[in-house]
Order: structure tokens, then C-alpha cells, then sequence
């Protein structure tokens, strides 16, 4: 792709002209929200349905369920309607309120039941990381589409597997790393992609939170190995999945992490206390593959942070950054766009009809959220396990999966041992 800018020429690799792009913006100042919000139309065709079985209905559950009861009024017309089979969870009281609150048909105790059901198109595991890959192996075995949460599996070697088995079954598969689907993130992306940062020098990110730091707080799954397999590492490894996405392949780690609290309250008898052997914290910096270097930081020990993810890139001829508590705004500098006296960051709202999502959604300023992420998702899910399509490069698959589980396990690996990790898939 050729762009001018200012009299200089640039090359990008999209394939789209920046200058008709931008002028295709102005054209399309016509085609707001306040009037083009109601004309979608199916032209009467008929509209299939497509079943959903879930793994999982506490926080994610409610999330992904979200998602797919959202989608159809969003989307229109909808690849397929979400039909909600079942929901399982291992608390019978608790899975059953859920699906009875969420519109699924049934409840079930056993994963297997759902895998086994043949009217499930979809299986989808938001469960805790520990079922993650038997259930999600199984289902690719029964020919099923997969949207599995994030991270992957509890180490690298599970999510080799879990990668293996969908490439064998031939089916559909997502990592559900839904910041991909915040429309500020796939513009950052596209200007990377287009070149108009130039040479990328600099990537930094942080996920700070806070909701950990009681020390009070009783011994939940998260804090223990067995169940999570890390903890800030693999609960954040958004931003190593965010790192890979924007700025290209890490090429190595160097890494320390932190367990600040040791031991906390059980909570089926708070008298005891349960060891914490997973990190609360952990800083890494990064060395790229096209030679940029940056760092990566996640911590739930930051008291008055509640969901902060922050990323910065720094390149030749600009910079972006991006805060996830203010996610409908993209900070864009571009060196050569502004006369001296009047430089720097400008604040963009991701909210034009022309920005990625936001024709399915509302009017320019009429902002989108944290939850509009899953009913994105939740789209292209269906969109790519019924018409086909593909997943890639934009949602994150399993193999994005897989590649982020082994930066993961290269972080923990790089602050046991003190020394560089090279990342290997």
C-alpha cells in the first residue's frame, strides 16, 4: 500500500489508501448513527439457529452469556440465532439459578453431557483454567467449534494439546481474548499495520488491580497452582497477547515475580489458612523479534487500581497509547501532522460509524463498554462457525493461545532461575 502524507510518500501493508481512507470518513459524516440505526434489514430471509453449550456461569458465564443474547439485536441480520442449550457447573444450586436466569434450556453438573449433545454447535468454557483442556480436547474430538477463555490452559504443554486437537478435528476455534475486540485496540493496530508509526521502537503495558490485596480475603481458585497455573502472570497475559498483536513476536524475557501474601483464609473454615504458591505480581521486560525492546506489568496488589490496562507503543514518526478505563479513546501523535508550537497527543473517540464495530452499535459519542466486547465476539463466533469464515488475525485462536501460554511460562521460568528466557513455540 502507497500513502502520501505532507509530500512524503509511505508504504504500508493493508492495502488501503490512507488519503482515500481519510476522505472516506468525511464522506461518510452522512451515515451517523441518529439516522442509520434501524435500517439494517434480513430482507425477510430466514435467520437458522446455532446451539450454544457453556462451561462455566459465574463471571465469564455471565459475560460470554451476555454476549450471545446480545449479538442478534446488535448484528443484523445475525449469521445464526444463539440458541442456549445448556450450562453446566459443578455447584448444582448455583448452575441452575443461572441457567434459569440466563435462558439456557437445561443445567447439567458434567461437562460430558454437553460435549455429547449434538444439538451443541458451539461448546464454549469459561470455566476455571484447570478445565480448560479435557473438556475443550473432548469437544474438538466431537466435532464441536470452541470459544475457550482466557489463558488457554494452565501451561504451555496443555495448550500444545488443546492447539493439536483442533487442528486435527478441522474445527473453529477462539481464545477468548476480548480486548481484540475493543474498537480503539483494532485501530491502534491498524495504523501499526499501515506504517504510519514507522519503525517500532517501544511497547510497554501494565494491568494493575487491586481487588487481591486484602489479606483477609479467603484462599480462592486464582491463588493456587494447581487450579490457575500462574497468577497475575496467565490472569493478565492479556497484555502478552496484546504485545504480540501489536507490536510482532517477543523474542525474549527477563523476568521477577512476587507472592506478597503466602497464605490466606480457607474459605470453607476461616480459622485455616491455605498456601498461595501462584504470583500476585510481576514485572518482565520484553526484547521483540524486529528489535524493538518494552516491558510487561501485572499486579492485584494495587490499591486504588481497579482495572487499569495501559499500553504505550513509540515509533519513528509516532506514538499511541491507550487506557482500558477509558476504552473509546485512542492518544494518537504523529511527529510530522502538527507545526511545532502546537504538538502533540490527540485524543480520538473510537466512535465514528466508519471505526471497526461501531455501525452495529450507536451513534458517534454514544460510547461502548467492557461488555460490548463479548457481543463482538460472540459475532464473529458464530459468523465463522456458520458461514465458514475465519477467525484470524483479528480474533486470537488457539495457536494465540499457545504462543501466549509459552511467553507465560517463559516469564515464570525467566524469575525462578534469575536469568534471560528465549521464547521457543
Amino acid at each position: 500500500m502507497v500513502f502520501h502524507h505532507k509530500g512524503k510518500t509511505r508504504v504500508s501493508s493493508l492495502g488501503l489508501i490512507t488519503g482515500k481512507e481519510e476522505s472516506m470518513g468525511k464522506e461518510k459524516k452522512s451515515d451517523v448513527g441518529f439516522i442509520s440505526v434501524g435500517k439494517e434489514s434480513s430482507e425477510g430471509r430466514e435467520i437458522p439457529e446455532i446451539g450454544i453449550g457453556m462451561l462455566g456461569y459465574a463471571f465469564m458465564g455471565k459475560a460470554h452469556s451476555n454476549g450471545f443474547l446480545q449479538m442478534p439485536l446488535m448484528f443484523w441480520p445475525p449469521p445464526a440465532f444463539p440458541r442456549l442449550i445448556a450450562m453446566c457447573g459443578r455447584n448444582e444450586k448455583a448452575v441452575r439459578e443461572a441457567a434459569r436466569r440466563y435462558g439456557f434450556e437445561r443445567y447439567t453438573t458434567d461437562w460430558h453431557s454437553i460435549v455429547e449433545d449434538e444439538r451443541v454447535k458451539i461448546f464454549d468454557d469459561n470455566g476455571p483454567n484447570n478445565v480448560h483442556a479435557e473438556p475443550c480436547i473432548e469437544a474438538a474430538r466431537a466435532g464441536k467449534d470452541i470459544l475457550c477463555e482466557k489463558p488457554l490452559a494452565r501451561n504451555a504443554e496443555e495448550a500444545r494439546r488443546m492447539l493439536d486437537a483442533v487442528k486435527k478435528a478441522g474445527v473453529k476455534h477462539c481464545c477468548a481474548y476480548n480486548c481484540r475486540m475493543v474498537p480503539a485496540i483494532r485501530l491502534a493496530r491498524k495504523i501499526v499495520d499501515e506504517g504510519r508509526l514507522g519503525k517500532i521502537y517501544h511497547f510497554r503495558a501494565q494491568y494493575l488491580q487491586e481487588w487481591i490485596a486484602n489479606p483477609e480475603l479467603p484462599q480462592v481458585w486464582r491463588t493456587v497452582r494447581e487450579i490457575s497455573g500462574s497468577g497475575a502472570v496467565g490472569d493478565f497475559s492479556h497484555i502478552v497477547d496484546l504485545a504480540r498483536y501489536l507490536c510482532g513476536e517477543p523474542g525474549a524475557v527477563q523476568s521477577v515475580t512476587r507472592t506478597f501474601i503466602k497464605e490466606r483464609p480457607l474459605l470453607e473454615d476461616p480459622n485455616k489458612k491455605g498456601r498461595v504458591d501462584v504470583d500476585d505480581a510481576f514485572v518482565s521486560t520484553v526484547e521483540f523479534e524486529n528489535g524493538a525492546i518494552g516491558f510487561l506489568e501485572g499486579s492485584r496488589f494495587c490499591v486504588g487500581r481497579k482495572n487499569h490496562m495501559y499500553f504505550e507503543i513509540n515509533g519513528e514518526r509516532g506514538s499511541i497509547y491507550y487506557d482500558h478505563e477509558h476504552l473509546n479513546y485512542l492518544h494518537v501523535y504523529f511527529e510530522d501532522e502538527d507545526p511545532p508550537d502546537t504538538e502533540g497527543f490527540r485524543q480520538i473517540s473510537v466512535t465514528e460509524t466508519y471505526h471497526p464495530f461501531i455501525k452495529h452499535w450507536w451513534p458517534q459519542g454514544h460510547i461502548n463498554s467492557w461488555a460490548h466486547t463479548f457481543v463482538n465476539q460472540a459475532y464473529h463466533m458464530v459468523d465463522a462457525s456458520v458461514n465458514g469464515t475465519e477467525l484470524a488475525p483479528n480474533l486470537a485462536t488457539f495457536e494465540d493461545g499457545y504462543r501466549a501460554m509459552v511467553i507465560c511460562d517463559a516469564i515464570i521460568e525467566s524469575a525462578e532461575t534469575g536469568k534471560k528466557v528465549h521464547i521457543q513455540y
